[in-house]
């Protein structure tokens, strides 16, 4: 298999066709992903100028998943943040904020299925358990609480109200913050 890097290298050409050069096949998108799936590392290039062009490759998939299944990863309110950080001082934060959020989430994902075959074991009821939405959706809002909470810290007027408006905080609300952003570090610091 030609690989790069202990990665597969995958072509495309002007066609938009993908050449698979591990297994000298041609390949779709839903092979790509896949192959992202399985864990299996690739990278795509440019075939006539030899750039890297994963990255472009890889959100095409997104696209393609989110429009095609109907089960939508994103939501609205995450895009429209998302977006709103082009450009923004926060830009260089985000993509490691995110990677480390995904990681953390992976290993809670992980952590749930090995407690579920600590419980029921090897027996039917533990191979066809689902983890329950709820679990999954508790953790996703406390992730973007988290990561809301973080980006208000670092851009801390972004959201200010005009002069006129803004208001004394009090000194509860003082104390919940303050909690929050003791959270947040012991969050950060498991993560490093």
């Amino acid at each position: 298999m030609a690989r790069n890097d202990g990665q597969i290298v995958i072509k495309k050409y002007a066609n938009r066709r993908l050449y698979n050069t591990g297994t000298s096949t041609y390949v779709t998108l839903d092979d790509l992903a896949v192959m992202v799936k399985k864990g299996e590392d690739f990278t795509v290039q440019d075939a006539k100028s030899g750039e890297d062009i994963t990255h472009s490759v890889l959100t095409q998939i997104i696209f393609e998943q989110e429009s095609k299944t109907g089960n939508t990863l994103l939501p609205i309110s995450f895009l429209r943040q998302l977006i709103s950080y082009y450009g923004d001082q926060m830009q260089m934060v985000v993509p490691s904020y995110l990677e480390h959020s995904m990681q953390a989430f992976t290993e809670q994902q992980s952590q749930m299925r090995e407690q579920i075959n600590k419980t029921f074991g090897d027996t039917p009821l533990g191979k066809n358990l689902q983890v329950p939405m709820q679990l999954v959706e508790e953790t996703v809002r406390r992730n973007t609480e988290m990561f809301q909470q973080a980006m208000k810290m670092f851009s801390p007027f972004a959201n200010a109200a005009p002069a006129k408006e803004t208001r004394k905080a009090e000194p509860k609300d003082l104390d919940e913050l303050k909690e929050q952003l003791r959270a947040l570090q012991t969050k950060l610091d498991n993560l490093s």
